[in-house]
């Protein structure tokens, strides 16, 4: 069972894998530890990850990021008109109430919900975490912005099960930072005296802030707050109107009226700020930015810091916040810590810092991949397979959730909404509801405050309908109870339904011991003579029996059908998208042989090829690149190019076979004639250690030695007078063979282990080895008894 954690970010993903040695973040197939979060389409096939990023620039009208951004998002939400538009190159649509894209894929118009495009990319993600770990991979837990509400949680839980995925825990990237922080320590102070630190996070879409209490063994999360608009792109994206309107000026284009021009300039803008980051000073250069103008400038950091005051005062806000709910003062504050790649920025740290009173900001975790480092050990508590040191995670959820119901007809005071999870509720947690009800009711859940959730997101969270509320036997009202519950995901549920129905039983008075029937006797003859004992009554107990009753829930979840069809279908385009990788690489392979082949005919191949065979090689090599290069060799099939290959390979094979053994046979005899020697030696050799090995063993290794040494100079004299365009007479699996065959037979008899001397018969003691002066064998010393010490004895010490 593999151990995964993944930090899905807007930018970057990273995964992390638990092995025997500790977390380790793994690289994809272009040896990159971060994949981009980004998933495009072709006239062919998908490409996700590295393979989207390397075609972005020729493709950004199909080429769709902020996944983590939009998912479980509507179309008509503000933010998403007024804000992710700006970063969003893709044609955004409505589908089916939630926000989806429309693109060329396969030469048609297509659509695709934000859903679908996490579940593609999480399948990415999956195949890098296979190949790396060369086994399946099922389980994971998924770190994600903590300000995510029910809807996108359960967005998430959608797309995993489209990649076939069984997310074990989702889980919010501050709690996975302090996770990561937490659980390495082994200086954790007691509880009543817990050690607090500050984690910010400034990624690239998201600032955050989380105060967590460390204690032995535990992490409790105090508080938490988040700006959901304030991140490196956005920095970024102040520069990329700056230089728009300075482009307008210096060279008379509107780069904003050019959608490819708008992205090139915000791929220099992120250069530019990174440099920035390091530097005092840094240039923009973009060519062809359009009209065939190559644009230019340059900037100071304080010119940059100029630009941006209103990001920078941003910060203040949700510090002050996560200060405000956890009760604590900043010089209750033991440490900060910074992660995210935009926490590198000089004056955020600044702002930062200035924010708590100018405390030192520490780094010590790795600023880029503590989250996904976090999600693993996560991953890990929760799997069978490792074992982890016991650490708990006191986690709270971030919005107040409340439920609400209409009043009955008969009782039209009664209260209709309750508060269920207030804001800091653990994570998870179990309540139960208790409902006076004679008929059918419906009940809602939703987040108590929609002001503060991110955006336009709505509030409902779903809700429960029972649909038959058996009647009391007594004629009241029925108490019906419902359990609901906020799990490890965050995701509120309504797991079950019920009412209590208690029942009397008599029960069994239990066995008298001797006193209770001596009491009992003497109770018995203090009664009139003739009368009976009174006879004991039956003790009755009340047992408590729950009866389910029938409901069912609405959910932003999709239902089982449709995620079913959404799951075939994401692995019907992942079979395509195989095929057509799979092809283009034999195809590619084919144009290789090609050109690597007839490279060599005239170099290294040279001496080892006759005219013939070179003629012809030749001729169907330029065969086979006329094909290649017309349209049905463009668009072949898999098994064409592979039975083209093929061909070629059956001309081309004999002659690299005859190079390749010149070099192998060279080595393949050196070897041999090595172990013929060392053979030969040990067997006529005086040493002691083969003395026990009888004489005609040592002549049967001697006589095998030498007849594979005259087998050996005679092949090799018969290969030197051979051409080398001739296949060889004596090949290295020839010579390996012989050489296998002289250890087999050699090595049994030399390494005979010598025969054990008779005991009692040389006059030597054999516990001392000091003989008496007589001669007669000295006894052995008497073992001393563990429990009456010495050097050897053990002891427990308490």
């Amino acid at each position: 069972m593999a151990v995964v954690g993944v930090d899905f970010g807007t930018l970057h993903s990273k995964i992390g894998v638990a092995r025997h040695r500790g977390i380790d973040i793994i690289a994809n197939e272009v040896s990159n530890r971060a994949t981009p979060s980004l998933v495009a389409f072709g006239p062919k096939q998908r490409s996700i990850g590295e393979s989207a990023k390397t075609q972005e620039t020729s493709n950004f009208k199909n080429t769709i990021g902020g996944l983590n951004r939009l998912i479980g998002r509507t179309f008509d939400d503000p933010q998403v008109q007024n804000v992710e538009k700006n970063f969003t190159h893709a044609a955004l649509v409505d589908l089916n109430g939630t926000i989806g894209v429309e693109v060329n894929y396969l030469g048609e118009r297509q659509q695709f919900s934000f859903t679908q495009l996490v579940g593609a990319y999480l399948g990415k993600l999956r195949d890098i975490t296979a190949n790396e770990l060369k086994t399946g991979v099922t389980d994971i837990v998924i770190a994600v912005p903590g300000y995510y509400t029910e809807i996108q949680r359960r967005a998430i839980l959608d797309a995993a099960a489209i990649a076939n995925l069984n997310v074990l825990r989702i889980i919010n990237d501050t709690t996975a930072t302090a996770l990561g922080y937490g659980i390495t320590k082994s200086d954790l102070p007691d509880p009543e005296n817990p050690r607090h630190i500050a984690f910010v996070d400034v990624g690239h879409s998201t600032f955050s802030v989380a105060i967590v209490a460390f204690a032995k063994g535990q992490l409790t999360i105090k508080s938490t707050a988040y700006n959901h608009n304030l991140g490196g792109r956005d920095i970024d994206y102040v520069l990329l109107k700056h230089f728009a309107e300075e482009f307008k000026t210096k060279y008379k284009i509107d780069v904003l009226a050019n959608p490819k021009a708008v992205f090139r300039l915000a791929v220099g803008c992120e250069k530019l700020k990174k440099v920035l980051s390091a530097n005092a000073e840094g240039p923009l250069n973009i060519e062809s930015i359009m009209n065939d103008v190559d644009a230019s400038s340059k900037m100071s950091r304080d010119q940059l810091e100029a630009l941006i005051p209103s990001l920078l005062d941003a910060i203040d806000g949700p510090i002050k916040q996560a200060l405000a709910e956890s009760g604590l003062t900043v010089d209750q504050i033991d440490s900060v810590e910074l992660v995210g790649g935009s926490s590198r920025i000089p004056a955020v740290r600044t702002r930062i810092s200035q924010a708590f009173n100018n405390k030192p900001l520490s780094v010590t975790l790795n600023q880029d991949e503590a989250v996904a480092r976090g999600a693993t050990f996560a991953c890990a508590m929760l799997s069978p397979v490792f074992r982890v040191r016991d650490f708990h995670i006191h986690d709270i959820n971030h919005y107040p959730v409340q439920v609400q119901w209409q009043a009955v007809p008969t009782d039209p005071d009664e209260d209709t909404e309750i508060l269920l999870f207030p804001q800091g509720n653990a994570i998870p947690s179990t309540k139960i509801l208790s409902f006076y009800r004679r008929q059918a009711f419906h009940v809602d859940a939703a987040y108590k405050d929609p002001s503060g959730l991110p955006g336009g997101i709505k509030p409902v969270i779903g809700g429960f309908d029972v649909t038959d509320v058996p009647p009391d036997p007594k004629g009241d009202s029925t108490i019906v109870k419902v359990k609901a519950r906020l799990n490890l995901h965050g995701i509120v549920s309504f797991e079950n339904t019920y009412v209590e129905e208690i029942e009397e039983r008599e029960v069994e008075p239990a066995p008298m011991d001797v006193d209770q029937q001596q009491n009992a006797t003497a109770t018995s003859s203090g009664a009139a003579e003739g009368e009976a004992a009174p006879p004991v009554p039956p003790k009755k107990k009340k047992i408590v029996k729950k009866k389910e009753v029938p409901f069912f829930t609405t959910t932003s979840s999709l239902d089982k059908k449709t995620l079913e069809q959404l799951r075939e279908r994401e692995s019907e385009m992942h079979a395509a998208d195989k095929l057509v990788q799979d092809t283009e690489d034999r195809k590619n392979a084919l144009e290789e042989y090609i050109y690597d082949t007839r490279g060599k005919l005239d170099d290294r191949y040279a001496a080892f090829v006759t005219a013939d065979e070179k003629s012809k090689l030749l001729q169907e090599l330029s065969a086979a690149e006329d094909w290649l290069y017309t349209e049905e060799g463009e668009e072949s099939t898999k098994s064409v190019y592979v039975s083209r290959l093929d061909a070629l390979k059956t001309l081309g094979d004999p002659i690299t076979f005859r190079y390749r053994e010149t070099e192998d046979r060279q080595k393949s005899v050196a070897a041999l004639r090595e172990t013929l020697n060392n053979y030969m030696n040990q067997a006529t050799s005086n040493d002691e250690k083969y003395a026990h090995i009888d004489g005609k063993d040592k002549e049967s290794i001697v006589e095998r030695v030498a007849v594979i040494q005259k087998w050996l100079d005679d092949m090799s004299v018969r290969q030197a007078e051979r051409r080398k365009d001739v296949d060889p007479v004596l090949t290295s699996e020839q010579v390996t063979k012989k050489r296998d065959e002289i250890i087999f037979f050699a090595t049994p008899i030399l390494t005979k282990p010598k025969p054990k001397m008779p005991t009692g018969t040389t006059g030597t003691d054999s516990g001392t080895g000091t003989p008496r002066r007589d001669g007669t064998p000295q006894p052995p010393p008497p073992q001393k008894n563990e429990q009456e010490g010495g050097k050897d004895a053990s002891m427990d010490v308490d």
